[in-house]
């Protein structure tokens, strides 16, 4: 079944692939071409050699089809069978018979027509195969028409390869052998478009307008194009004989059209004939020319002459006997060559007949023919090789004839004479007049006046120098010196010249025609120019003595002046009632003709030859330009005014002739503008266009004037016109266009009507010229005032003020424009031609370039009228636009401009145009709305117009040009105008997604309008009626040739578009609406992203930029793909995007297509490839970043001699404006017209020398203010495909699951991408602006990489690995960091910001190097000889490497960081400061703190607290500016507290005044109420509340002040003094701390630090260090040391007890959330408090004395132990001492706590051992300490959850760790506390007298004890001390303090107090 349906598949498809192959081997010249055209032309051989034969009917096939509804049928490309439906079948048959083919194909044809449907809106599936079925033959044509061209031959050459042109050749060859010819021949007579419309017509094969006029065209097409294959054949190569008699016969049948020419398919035949008879080519020396004459037939074949010859001498008469004459001459000339050939010798019997065929011809009346139907035909002018020919037709008649060429010059003397003598005689015109000299002049002027190549043909007519015409012919001309001209050219310059001698009147217009047309072309004008001064001069001498040759300047101006002096005698009185019909007395018809002629020769040679214009305006005699106004003035016809009016518009085209030209014609009052007083009615133009013009229904005249008007106003504008007479200016010109000629113009009746659309071009045109150079000035809208004759009027505006007034109002004008484009829209629509058809479509362009003009102009307009406050009105154009139009009674102007989309086929240019007034309005949003209702409103309309957006996008003509594209090729210019009018497309598309929905975009691109955006669901065109959108187009394009491995063909050929069509995918893929129905669509029917990105990196030598852009938005859309299929966990997509990019191995997955992968290109060794083998590949993101050039060139300074470099560099900025793309660039027109007007205003004649010097500089400045604009157009791309790479290299590592990557991979990729950037960054020309971003990525990079190693090691991969850390070896570690601290160090001083990122990066680096938590054992501690010489791990090893890196930067990098830490932005010293800190920890030497204490770094840093304290001051206030100083504050804290772990650091600390410091800072005192501002709290909880933030600021100073004192115990003093000292300076709030009621977790927190600070400075002691101290203040300060006292110990008492468990349950209910972690640091905190009290009691026990008996007592001698401690409290005096039963209280909770903490440290560890055996359950709730929010732990993976379980059981243990460390410390000071109390009291307490309690020292209590008291207290102590408790405290010394070092301390104490409290009161 397959095979059956191949046959039918050959009638569309494969043809179109045919056509694409051969066009782009042998048009476009694509590589690699030749061996696909090769298996192409081997698989199409038999369509070529039965040319339009269609595959037979058959009965088997019918029935095939018949049964396709119930059986189905195979298709080819789709697996098994298909049922089809009825309809689709009958359809089928009846395509198969309308045209003839199989019943197979017809279906197949159908199928494809269903296929192709979405491409053609609007047609059914049977409409559309028609369609195709002629493409299909047009397809096969074209090819065969450019396999033929791409041939070797003696006409042209195509510049192909040898190898394709001997393929081309020898396929062509054969065909020809086949009969090609004939079969051209039949199919050419058979196809005729009446006949096959009529079949269709029958069968309602034609659709609409549209689809007829298609069909039409691809079958004229295809006609041509087979004709054209054998004109392009003969070109080439010779025809054989029976070929050419086959040509011969079938042009004997030719008829011609209406007019009398040949339709463009005969012409080509007639031409192929020609060419066939050609022997020319053997005069040219070409180097093969040998090979050539071989091969021609005339020269080798007796018979293929003979039988031409008989043919074309002897044969019947054909049906165009003209025709026959034409080819008669030919052969006749070929004739005449050949006699002239030594070949020519056999063949006289046949050479002696060229004269009797030339007769023959001539007979015939050749010329005209040539004229009439050759020349009359539309196509001849486009076809170079035609008129080629025809011109060798003609000059070889000249010049190989000039018998003949006599002949015919006598003959017209002859009949010249009859003439004359007839008219004398008044008698009959004798009939036998043969005017073939007249036709032969007419034809040579018809003929050389058009030139559309510029080939300036006639020069040949001419001979350069003027001297060698007197000199002999004779000699060979290759023999001479090169200066004689050849022989040719000599004969034609004789012919015309001698032409004109003697010249009958008969013949003075023929021959006037005649020079006309040799005189068009630059050097052929002045040529004849020449010529016609010579004639006048030098005969006027010697012939006659009268005047000259009547051909002459002389004659024609002298005469010009007769007739003026003659009508101005009789110029009538413009009041005169006569004036209507003016005597036309003076000039005949036959006057007219030669008028009208020599003016059309001056026109001609004037307006290509600037010489003649000024030397014949300047002439003294002649003054044509005031003659010629002279006669406008006169009552001569209007078609001579016409052509005066050319004359002078051409005259008009020097700007020094047009200002006088204007002042002239002002004078003359050729267009009344001054009115004389007491005159009734106008005169002038105006009455011409309302009396006769309009009664004669035709207007040469008016259109004359537009012209004229049109070419002064390019020229010069003159302000001043007509001043002193009228208010001066162009305004009555201006008015008159507009109101007499435009408005009324289309209720004017005309007879012919085109000429109806011929006036509406001409005056609009002058309306486009006068707003496209209008710039708005301020001046233009203040009312200036002239002077006119004695009383002020007011001025005139500029003219294109007055327009742009009258386009910004509902004025006459704006609304027939918009009439115009409505009724162009309605004809175009017919697709019918009519008169005028070219015109009008002129007039619709000029019309909407007024209206892009307008909405361009008016922003600048209507803010000057503003700021004027002029009293004028004016709406924005685009609200007039949504104005009802009169015609259709709907606001449909805007769908009417919209509608021309539609024809941008036909009509580029208003296709262009209309994108671009589209695109103006699109920008306001408010109009976006509206017009989408406007396009959806009605259905027909909705689906013609997103037809015409994608028919425009659709294009493929479209080319990108360059900016100044040359206009000397047509094809090339539509090809830029298409490519533009996508560009505005897309642009518009762009700036619509940008507004708000409904917008035109997401109409245009098929989104959903009127339901929700995000409801859209994309199909591909066709399915489930989805229209083609031009979503579908931009896809389309941009798909093209991502299957092959050059990847899309948009990104080479229209780079600037395909960055449009990635950055609108981008924003539908970015925009929260169109991103889901976009990406699933790109996704699953596209898979887009892939097929793109396989292609990166695009590189562009001639467009750096435009590959840049395409690349970045191409990365950006990857990004968002990325995420959003990692967060839909669609992992498959991921892991094809993530590999793709990532993978350093070659793929093989697109090896599929037999071409190898696209690996070869991206290979390159030199990447950084440590020890990786050499078989992979460059990554595809680093090959990327390897696109990405660094460099950029700056242009150099100005070098200027005239202007003053500051003020151009002023002058250039205010030129600056920032455009579409973001980017500031400098408008370089604005500049240029800046520049050239300070040029201009330069006086005196030194200014006038210089000015060419001065252009030049202008220029130069212009051309560097070019270059500047594209450097930063270049930079901005690189910064954007940075900034893309960074966010997709940045969604890789954060969203993309860390599956996808392993770790091992991951920390290679990394590197990679680590070392590249560097690479790029560090080397000598990076450019400045891109370090930012860089230093952004690296610190992402460095974040994972970090991230990632440590993750590693947490799951457990060994550290002893030997090639260092991790996957990651150790020396790219090291590599990374030399590279990030040489980046820090390139940034030098500037780029502090940037530095930011870099020393984020250095922390994230030096962070790998940390050592990991490790659980406290407890276990029995190694030896300190095994610690010492245990081998050194990987993390020290590494962080001994790091910091030798470190160092070996020495001072410089010191330096920077420092500098960054003092000062700068504040985020980068923060950063700085951390780094600093972190620097410090690992530097064991100390040089880096060296080098801050002695470069006073560390001085500055401490001096700047100080100041510090009025930013910190302003953080308490209850809503805080900005929390900036505190996190500074914080981060300088942490460095000093960094500083002073090291004794040294700490003594420098103080010498630098660190506390004298903060002893001055006040904020410490502001202590904020607690409660007052609960109401205040910040909701995210991100702001801390005042009393938070209070805490953050005390707390870093009381931790820096605990390090100072534990770092300084040798000098401890010092210290300690210093200390103190801040605490009495702030003593009261202090005291208030002390004091506080609510113990939240952070009150704990101050107080445990601030205990241990008082506990180790609030001593006695600490006063006689002070140094000389007068005795107040000692007092003052035993004061605040004893509150201090006071105030700790009933802290204890708050503390001991069961407060502890009140505050841990009031901490779990006021968060419960968080309770674990809260709990367990409050716990610890609560420790720390009651050891630092306990610890403080014992100091001052052991200061006050060695002995007991004179120790100082701290509690009161009571035993009971405190019943409530926490109901007491308040009421208790703070005076009263706590109780010793308080001590004996807290040693038992302790001693309970601790073996609480102990089994809890126990299980956890055990735990920890077996964490891989825990249940889940437990994992769970292990993480739920670490996880925030309820569902938090369920999102988590396995893996992750026993790492974060592993985290907190390490957590746990260490807390336990810690927790008993401080139960054991409390336990040991209790006991010590209890036995110097009890010893005292039992041992040594006696009761004295109260006087005695005065001396210092004594205690408090001691007076007061009674025996009584003493033995209770004995016996209560003795109780509380039991057995159970000592038992307990030894204990803990068996599980605890063995481990530690003070054994058998415990021990001893219990034993002394037991001892104590068993002896007997002594």
């Amino acid at each position: 079944p397959m095979t059956s349906m191949v046959v039918g598949n050959y009638l569309w498809g494969p043809l179109k692939e045919l056509w694409e192959t051969v066009d782009g081997a042998v048009l476009r010249r694509q590589p690699e071409s030749v061996h696909l055209l090769d298996l192409q032309l081997k698989k199409h051989k038999p369509h070529f050699l039965s040319l339009y034969k269609n595959p037979p009917k058959s009965a088997e096939q019918r029935e095939k089809v018949r049964k396709a509804s119930t059986e189905g049928i195979a298709i080819q490309g789709q697996q098994g069978s298909r049922l089809l439906p009825e309809q689709l079948l009958s359809e089928a048959f009846i395509l198969s018979d309308l045209f003839d083919i199989g019943e197979l194909a017809a279906l197949e044809l159908l199928l494809a027509g269903e296929q192709q449907q979405p491409h053609f809106p609007g047609l059914t599936r049977g409409l559309v195969a028609v369609l195709l079925y002629w493409d299909g033959k047009l397809c096969l044509a074209n090819s065969l028409r450019t396999l033929i061209q791409s041939r070797h031959g003696k006409t042209f050459t195509l510049d192909l390869s040898g190898e394709l042109v001997a393929l081309t050749t020898h396929f062509t060859d054969e065909l020809m052998n086949q009969g090609l010819t004939k079969r051209l021949l039949t199919l050419v007579s058979e196809i005729n478009v009446t006949r096959e419309f009529e079949r269709l017509q029958k069968e309602r094969g034609l659709g609409n307008e549209k689809h007829r006029k298609e069909v039409s065209d691809l079958i004229k097409e295809s006609r041509q194009a087979l004709a054209d294959s054998l004109f392009s054949w003969t070109c080439q190569s010779p025809l054989s004989k029976d070929d050419t008699l086959a040509l011969i016969g079938h042009l004997e049948t030719v008829t011609a059209q209406a007019d009398g020419s040949l339709d463009s398919v005969n012409l080509a035949l007639v031409m192929a004939l020609l060419y066939c008879l050609d022997v020319s080519f053997v005069e040219q020396g070409t180097e093969d020319r040998e090979d050539l004459i071989q091969a021609l037939p005339m020269l080798t074949e007796r018979q293929y002459v003979s039988a031409v010859h008989s043919r074309l001498m002897d044969g019947q008469p054909w049906k165009l006997p003209g025709l026959q004459a034409v080819c008669r001459l030919a052969w006749a000339l070929s004739l005449r060559v050949l006699s002239q050939l030594p070949q020519g010798c056999a063949l006289v019997e046949f050479t002696e007949a060229d004269e009797a065929l030339a007769d023959q011809a001539l007979l015939g009346d050749v010329f005209l023919f040539m004229k009439e139907g050759i020349l009359g035909c539309e196509s001849f002018a486009q076809e170079e090789f035609y008129i080629r020919r025809l011109h060798s037709l003609i000059t070889d008649f000249l010049a190989l004839m000039p018998m003949k060429v006599k002949q015919l010059r006598n003959r017209a003397d002859e009949d010249a004479r009859l003439v004359h003598m007839s008219l004398q005689m008044d008698s009959e015109l004798p009939s036998s007049l043969r005017k073939d000299l007249d036709h032969l002049m007419i034809l040579i002027g018809e003929f050389y006046s058009k030139d559309s190549f510029g080939l300036e043909l006639g020069l040949e007519f001419w001979c350069p120098t003027e001297s060698l015409q007197h000199t002999s012919l004779q000699g060979s001309y290759l023999g001479m010196a090169l200066q004689r001209p050849p022989h040719k050219q000599v004969v034609l310059s004789k012919f015309v010249r001698q032409m004109g001698d003697l010249l009958p009147a008969t013949l003075y217009i023929p021959y006037l025609r005649m020079l006309k047309g040799l005189a068009n072309g630059p050097q052929c004008a002045h040529y004849s120019f020449s010529l016609l001064k010579t004639n006048g001069a030098t005969h006027s001498d010697n012939i006659q003595g009268v005047s000259g040759s009547p051909v002459s300047w002389e004659h024609f101006f002298h005469s010009l002046m007769l007739y003026h002096e003659n009508l101005r005698r009789d110029f009538p009185n413009p009041d005169a009632a006569h004036y209507r019909h003016p005597p036309l007395r003076g000039i005949t018809q036959r006057e007219l003709d030669g008028l009208t002629s020599f003016l059309q020769l001056l026109t001609t040679i004037i307006t290509w030859s600037e010489n003649a214009r000024l030397a014949l305006c300047e002439h003294p005699q002649w003054t044509p330009v005031v003659v010629m106004l002279g006669l406008l003035q006169c009552s001569i016809p209007p078609i001579l005014k016409a052509e005066l009016l050319h004359c002078l518009a051409a005259f008009g085209k020097s700007p020094e002739i047009a200002a006088s030209l204007w002042q002239s014609l002002e004078y003359t009052q050729i267009l009344q503008t001054v009115r004389a007083p007491g005159q009734r009615q106008a005169a002038g133009i105006e009455v011409e266009l309302s009396e006769i013009e309009s009664s004669c229904e035709e207007y040469p005249l008016t259109r004359g004037f537009c012209h004229l008007i049109s070419t002064l106003v390019e020229s010069s504008l003159p302000v001043n016109l007509g001043a002193g007479l009228r208010v001066p200016g162009f305004q009555p010109y201006l008015n008159f266009l507009r109101d007499s000629v435009f408005l009324p113009f289309p209720t004017r009746a005309y007879r012919r009507p085109a000429e109806k659309w011929e006036v509406a071009d001409a005056v609009l045109e002058v309306f486009h010229k006068l707003l496209r150079d209008y710039e708005p000035q301020p001046s233009d809208f203040v009312q200036e005032m002239v002077e006119l004759q004695g009383e002020q009027v007011t001025a005139h505006k500029p003219p294109g003020h007055s327009i742009m007034f009258h386009l910004l109002n509902d004025s006459p004008m704006l609304a027939l424009c918009l009439s115009l484009l409505e009724e162009g829209v309605r004809q175009l629509d017919t697709y019918a031609p009519f008169p005028g058809k070219k015109l009008l479509e002129s007039a619709v362009l000029h019309c909407l370039c007024l209206l892009d003009l307008a909405l361009q102009k008016e922003v600048v307009f209507m803010d000057l009228l503003r700021e004027s406050q002029a009293s004028m009105l004016v709406s924005p154009l685009e609200q007039l636009l949504q104005g009802v139009s009169p015609q259709t009674r709907r606001a449909d102007h805007i769908v009417n401009i919209a509608r021309y989309l539609y024809h941008s086929s036909s009509n580029p240019e208003a296709a262009f145009q209309s994108a671009k007034i589209l695109r103006r309005i699109a920008n306001y949003p408010n109009i976006q709305t509206r017009l989408v209702g406007d396009f959806t409103h009605d259905q027909s309309v909705s689906d013609k117009l997103m037809a015409g957006f994608v028919e425009c996008l659709d294009s493929e003509e479209a080319e990108e040009g360059t900016e100044n594209g040359d206009d000397s090729q047509p094809q090339k210019n539509v090809a830029r105008i298409r490519h533009e009018t996508q560009i505005h497309m897309l642009n518009l598309l762009i700036t619509s997604l940008e507004l708000k929905t409904p917008n035109l975009a997401l109409y245009l691109l098929g989104y959903e309008v009127k339901k929700p955006v995000s409801s859209t669901n994309l199909q591909d065109p066709g399915v489930l009626g989805c229209p083609r959108s031009c979503l579908h187009a931009i896809l389309s394009l941009l798909q093209r040739g991502t299957e092959k491995r050059s990847g899309p063909v948009l990104t080479q050929q229209a780079p600037h578009l395909a960055e449009l069509c990635y950055q609108v995918i981008y924003q539908l893929c970015a925009c929260p609406d169109t991103s889901g129905p976009t990406m699933r669509y790109l996704r699953t029917s596209q898979d887009f992203l892939f097929s793109h990105l396989q292609h990166l990196p695009f590189i562009l030598p001639s467009n750096q930029i435009a590959a840049l852009s395409q690349m970045s938005w191409l990365m950006k859309t990857a990004a968002i793909e990325l995420r959003v299929t990692s967060l839909n966990r669609q992992r498959s997509h991921t892991q094809r995007l993530v590999s793709l990019l990532l993978d350093d191995q070659p793929h093989t997955q697109h090896t599929a297509d037999g071409e190898s992968g696209m690996e070869e290109e991206t290979r390159s060794v030199s990447g950084f490839l440590h020890f990786d083998t050499v078989s992979k590949v460059r990554r595809k993101l680093l090959s990327v970043l390897d696109a990405i050039d660094f460099s950029q060139d700056m242009p150099e300074l100005l070098q200027l001699d005239f202007f003053e470099r500051a003020q151009i560099e002023q002058v250039i900025s205010n030129c600056e404006h920032v455009n579409e793309q973001g980017h500031t660039v400098c408008n370089v027109k604005l500049l240029h017209r800046v520049l050239v007007a300070e040029v201009n205003a330069l006086q005196g004649m030194a200014a006038i020398g210089q000015r060419p010097l001065l252009m030049e500089e202008v220029n130069s400045i212009l051309q560097q203010v070019v270059e500047r604009n594209r450097v930063r157009r270049s930079l901005s791309a690189k910064r954007h495909a940075l900034r893309s790479w960074r966010s997709l290299v940045e969604t890789l590592l954060t969203t993309c699951p860390a599956d996808l990557i392993p770790a091992d991979d991951r920390q290679l990729i990394i590197r990679d991408l680590l070392l590249d950037l560097h690479d790029k960054v560090l080397s000598e020309d990076a450019a400045g602006e891109l370090m930012p971003i860089v230093a952004g990525a690296v610190f992402t990079l460095t974040a994972h990489l970090s991230q990632s190693v440590l993750s590693e090691q947490q799951q457990g991969a060994g550290l002893e690995v030997s090639s260092g850390f991790a996957s990651i070896a150790n020396s790219a570690l090291h590599l990374i960091l030399r590279k990030l601290l040489d980046f820090i160090l390139c940034t030098g001083g500037g780029y502090q910001r940037l530095r930011a990122h870099l020393y984020g990066s250095l922390l994230y680096y030096l962070q790998i190097a940390q050592k990991p938590e490790e659980p406290d054992t407890l276990q029995t501690g190694k030896a300190m000889w095994e610690r010492l010489t245990a081998p050194e791990d990987g993390f020290s090893k590494l962080q001994r490497e790091n910091l030798a890196i470190i160092e070996s930067y020495g001072r410089a990098l010191m330096e920077v960081v420092c500098r960054d830490a003092c000062d700068g932005h504040e985020i980068s010293r923060m950063l700085a400061l951390a780094v600093l800190d972190r620097i410090l920890s690992i530097d064991r030497q100390n040089q880096w703190l060296v080098y801050l204490c002695n470069s006073g770094y560390l001085r500055s840093l401490v001096e700047s607290l100080r100041q510090d304290d009025a930013a910190l001051q302003s953080l308490l206030t209850p809503q805080p500016p900005l929390l900036k100083p505190l996190y500074i504050y914080e981060s300088k804290m942490a460095l000093l507290t960094r500083v002073a772990k090291t004794g040294q650091g700490a003594v420098e600390l103080l010498r630098c005044g660190l506390v004298a410091q903060l002893i001055e800072c006040q904020v410490f005192d502001m202590v904020p109420d607690s409660d007052a501002h609960r109401v205040m709290r910040d909701p995210s909880g991100f702001i801390p509340s005042p009393m938070d933030r209070y805490r953050q600021i005390l707390l870093p100073t009381l931790r820096l002040f605990q390090v100072i004192l534990t770092s300084t115990t040798m000098n401890h003093q010092q210290g300690a003094a210093q200390v103190l000292q801040w605490l009495i300076v702030h003593a009261d709030t202090i005291q208030s701390l002390l004091r506080c009621q609510e113990l939240s977790m952070g009150a704990l927190q101050e107080l445990s630090l601030l205990t241990g600070i008082i506990s180790k400075t609030a001593l006695p002691g600490a006063l006689e260090t002070g140094g000389e101290v007068n005795s107040a203040a000692i007092m003052e300060f035993q004061g605040h040391i004893n509150r201090f006292q006071r105030l700790c110990l009933s802290l204890l008492g708050r503390l001991a007890g069961s407060e502890q468990e009140r505050l841990l349950k009031q901490a779990e209910v006021a968060a419960p959330g968080d309770s674990a972690e809260r709990r367990e640091e409050m716990e610890v905190a609560m420790q720390q408090v009651r050891a630092n009290i306990m610890e403080y009691c014992q100091t001052l026990l052991l200061q006050s004395s060695a002995q007991a008996q004179f120790s100082i007592c701290l509690f009161s001698p009571s035993g009971s132990e405190p019943a409530d401690l926490s109901s007491t409290l308040p009421s208790m005096a703070y005076s009263r001492a706590p109780s010793l039963g308080l001590v004996l209280y807290l040693l038992k909770n302790s001693a309970a706590d601790f073996f609480r903490f102990h089994q809890s440290h126990r299980q956890s560890l055990g735990k920890l051992q077996s964490l891989d055996q825990l249940p889940p359950e437990e994992l769970k709730e292990l993480c739920q300490g670490l996880v925030s929010g309820p569902g938090g732990v369920e999102k988590i993976s396995s893996v992750q959850r026993s790492l974060l379980a592993k985290r907190r059981l390490v957590q746990l243990i260490n807390n336990r760790a810690k927790l008993l460390a401080l139960c054991s410390y409390v336990i040991e000071t209790c006991l010590f506390v209890l036995w110097r109390h009890l010893e005292y009291y039992l041992l040594h307490c006696t009761p004295t007298d109260p006087k005695d309690s005065l001396m210092p020292g004594a205690s408090l209590y001691r007076s007061r004890l009674t025996d009584g008291e003493i033995c209770t207290f004995k016996s209560d102590m003795a109780a509380g001390f039991g057995e159970a408790l000592q038992r307990k405290l030894l204990e803990v010394e068996g599980l605890y303090s063995q481990v530690r070092s003070r054994y058998t301390f415990i021990q001893a104490l219990v034993r002394r107090i037991r001892g104590l409290l068993r002896q007997p009161k002594s």
